[in-house]
């Protein structure tokens, strides 16, 4: 919707007010035009139904307005003597028309004295209000998906995302389930209406996206109904509503990008990373004696596969105990052993010393596993490995951005990354990147014949960028779907900054091994910063424990004093 569209739809929403209203301010002693003055009357409102004043701006807040005008309705039929739970139903299935009926049939009387009694529901209602606006203007929680940022972020991470950072964006989409992304849980149903839409507005920030900063964005290659699940493309979605994803900020607007043999180069200059980034590329290791996955884990490769052969499975006991490590269906061999895949955990020496298990490691000769530069050249020193090779896609394709170019995920650019009030030329060249800026992002209406371009039906040789935009990618370079496969990431989509790492769970452990299941070393780690991360886990507990041991005696003693 168009701002003259919110505005006419905003006065309309007076005038139904007011015809609703104006006898019952008049009953609650106050002027019949009140009703009719925008915010002012939801002002008045407020005292009428003796609720703060502060609540009315609640009502001008999306999604949290959602909640509050019901509350409204409700507690004005109670003021006005309709105080049974058949007045609040009919209140809020006729969607406040309800007020109508009381307003015209002359029946209700205002009783301002009435004592304000807090339901359950009511409670309930305004604590989800509360938690709706923190977690759009403040901090939201985030899980880790994927194992693009591994070293930095693990699969299983619970962050919390700062909204102020980058300043918080205010709702687009006006209509939706509030506390939830896309999707509500259980029934799998859309949880928001496309329209109506408001306008892209951001509250200023005390900091601006930098290289190098983890940032929580919607994913602007976003046409699905699911989180990796690809089975329905084509799905239009609200900005907002787009899928969150997560990456490394590793080129700002105005930048000259270019990826060389994996590294990143910013205006034709190596990217200095952070050093709690750990890039980490797929290398191919060789050995004639075999390779132990011990030794891949140890130099931190998390995403390959071990194998067992299992012999004399005689007990249910002992298939219990190796069932949770399982993560794929095994096979059964002539010799009645069987050939067991597990992730790169392994099955701990413990679970096979306790129960007796007779499982073998199978060593491969060859293995390909995602290893950071130090951990390659880590295993290329040990005893028994032949080489360590880290692979370097040179194929000359249009699989990555933008499509048009020989490019690959290892070697691409250079080019500029758009900047708000640049002007960049537009030919048969440079139009595949900014096409979809252009025409989506922009909003224009772009064609593109032979060699002509037209936006907004004038012949155009240039464009003037409206917004920043930014080139996001994992750290886990060969194991990231990013800004290489769809290009730029809009100021418009950027959600937030990860600040705080609050609980880590091992997707590979059963919660039977609670002991290696929770990351006891991640709980309560800062995601920024330098050097290694540091838990403030028991520094935590330590001030819970304080604070219950003092409100405890606090209470003590006065109880004793009142005695005297």
């Amino acid at each position: 919707m168009t701002l003259l569209q919110w505005f006419i739809f905003f006065l309309a929403v007076q005038v139904v007010h007011f015809l609703g209203t104006w006898k019952l301010y008049e009953k609650a002693g106050r002027k019949p035009w009140e009703a009719a003055v925008p915010v002012y009357n939801a002002v008045v409102l407020m005292q009428i139904i003796n609720r703060p004043r502060w609540w009315a701006v609640l009502l001008f807040i999306p999604i949290v307005n959602l909640i509050m005008f019901p509350v409204i309705w409700v507690q004005t039929l109670r003021a006005f003597g309709k105080r049974s739970a058949t007045d609040a139903v009919i209140g809020i299935v006729t969607l406040g028309l309800y007020l109508y009926v009381i307003n015209y049939t002359g029946e209700a009387k205002y009783d301002p004295e009435t004592e304000r009694k807090e339901s359950t529901l009511s409670s309930l209602l305004f604590a989800i209000v509360v938690a709706t606006i923190v977690h759009t203007y403040f901090i939201q929680p985030f899980t880790i998906p994927s194992s693009s940022l591994e070293k930095t972020l693990l699969v299983g991470d619970f962050l919390f995302v700062s909204k102020f950072n980058y300043g918080a964006r205010t709702p687009m989409t006006t209509i939706a389930a509030p506390m939830v992304h896309d999707t509500i849980p259980l029934i799998n149903k859309q949880s928001y209406s496309k329209w109506p839409q408001l306008p892209y507005f951001r509250f200023p920030g005390f900091q601006k996206v930098e290289k190098n900063d983890i940032v929580v964005f919607n994913w602007p290659a976003d046409t699905v109904t699911k989180f990796f699940d690809r089975s329905s493309y084509g799905i239009r979605k609200p900005i907002d509503k787009k899928s969150n994803y997560v990456k490394r900020c590793v080129a700002t607007p105005g930048d000259v990008f270019s990826l060389k043999d994996g590294i990143v180069y910013i205006n034709d200059k190596e990217l200095v990373l952070s050093d709690r980034a750990k890039p980490q590329y797929n290398h191919t290791i060789y050995s004639k004696a075999g390779i132990s996955g011990q030794i891949l884990k140890d130099n931190g490769s998390t995403e390959f596969y071990r194998t067992y052969i299992v012999k004399n499975l005689s007990s249910q006991e002992q298939i219990n105990a190796i069932t949770p490590y399982i993560a794929a269906s095994p096979q059964q061999n002539a010799d009645g052993s069987y050939t067991i895949s597990t992730s790169q955990n392994g099955i701990p020496l413990k679970v096979i010393r306790e129960f007796r298990i007779d499982a073998q490691e199978v060593l491969q000769n060859n293995i390909v596993a995602n290893l950071t530069l130090k951990g390659a050249e880590n295993i290329r020193n040990t005893t028994g490995v032949d080489s360590v090779v880290r692979y370097i896609d040179r194929t000359a394709g249009n699989a990555v951005f933008p499509y048009t170019k020989p490019w690959n995920q290892d070697n691409m650019g250079p080019f500029l990354i758009p900047e708000k009030g640049k002007t960049v030329e537009l030919n048969k060249e440079t139009i595949p990147f900014y096409k979809k800026i252009i025409g989506e992002y922009e909003k224009n209406d772009l064609k593109v014949t032979g060699d002509e371009i037209r936006i907004n039906g004038q012949i155009a040789t240039s464009y003037t960028f409206k917004q920043d935009y930014y080139w996001m990618m994992g750290d886990n370079r060969h194991r990231s779907e990013d800004s290489r496969f769809w290009g730029f990431v809009p100021a418009d989509h950027i959600v937030g900054k990860p600040v705080f790492i609050w609980m880590s769970l091992d997707q590979n452990e059963s919660w039977k091994n609670i002991g290696e299941k929770v990351r006891w070393d991640r709980m309560f780690t800062t995601v920024g910063g330098s050097g290694e991360p540091v838990s403030y886990f028991k520094y935590f507990l330590v001030a819970l424990v304080l604070w219950f041991a003092g409100s405890y005696f606090w209470k003590k003693k006065k109880e004793k004093a009142a005695k005297f």
